[in-house]
């Protein structure tokens, strides 16, 4: 079947501009019943947190949420240097028979998980000149979005607030600029909590949206699944049709006045 409104990453094509995590759900049975619900193609793999065949006498994720199904996405969350970051990468490549798509993530802090850009560039520059697909989760500034770009990234991933703060989109000017800017796809990482912060980020263009804790840390994280595809179905559709523009002032008539049927009025009674 022929995709109407084509998502392409890396030169493959997706149905789901909806991009989910793997981890901080309860267990591997809610994990594999939201990836489902979400309806998304992509899930990303924490290499130091997820069991993916590195431990064969433990539970594996591969079990629930198959590669056959599903695109892996290994990053290197936990990573505080571009060497770590590398070394975490190869790894991943090495557990997924030479599989080359990988998210970047290089953090400044334990405490808010914030990217560390200086290193995020150098590693960059390393694994592009390896032969690696990467996304680069980076911060909301057009310059060095430009510069992830420029060094070769399939992808850049402005957060949109702290990792796992459930904050939405603090900055929506910065997005929009590096939209301006940017010609590979940009996918709005970190920060959403809710079905409208999807929507949000979609409807500025955004070409897919990546979450996790608001869907592992929602009440109902299968409900809430559903909620977010739609959300970002929702997102994308009003983008594509182009909203109406604001109007503060002189806002005309939702009616026209024009070319009306008037009758004529009654003499007045004598």
């Amino acid at each position: 079947m022929m995709t109407v409104d084509p998502f392409v990453l890396a030169g493959k094509t997706y149905q789901s501009r909806l991009l989910v995590g793997t981890g901080k759900y309860k267990d591997f049975e809610q994990t594999r019943d939201a990836i489902a619900m979400s309806g998304a193609e992509i899930v990303t793999v924490s290499i130091r947190r997820t069991n993916i065949g590195q431990d064969p006498n433990e539970p594996s994720l591969l079990d629930y949420v198959p590669p056959q199904t599903y695109t892996y996405l290994p990053n290197t969350a936990g990573c505080y240097s571009a060497e770590d970051a590398v070394r975490t990468a190869r790894l991943a490549r090495e557990l997924l028979d030479g599989h080359n798509l990988m998210k970047l993530e290089i953090f400044g802090s334990p405490t808010n998980l914030y990217p560390n850009m200086p290193e995020t560039l150098a590693a960059t520059k390393t694994l592009v000149a390896e032969g690696f697909d990467v996304m680069v989760y980076c911060s909301d500034d057009p310059v060095q979005a430009r510069m992830l770009e420029d060094l070769g990234c399939v992808a850049v991933m402005p957060l949109a607030s702290i990792i796992g703060s459930g904050m939405g989109i603090l900055n929506p000017w910065n997005i929009r600029l590096i939209l301006d800017q940017i010609s590979v796809p940009v996918l709005l990482d970190a920060g959403v909590g809710t079905a409208s912060d999807a929507t949000i980020a979609m409807e500025l263009g955004c070409d897919a949206v990546l979450m996790n804790s608001a869907l592992a840390y929602a009440q109902d994280p299968v409900k809430m699944a559903r909620a977010m595809r739609r959300a970002v179905q929702a997102g994308r559709d009003a983008y594509l049709a182009g909203r109406m523009p604001k109007k503060y002032y002189l806002a005309e008539a939702s009616s026209p006045t024009t070319g009306l049927i008037h009758t004529q009025a009654k003499p007045a009674a004598k």
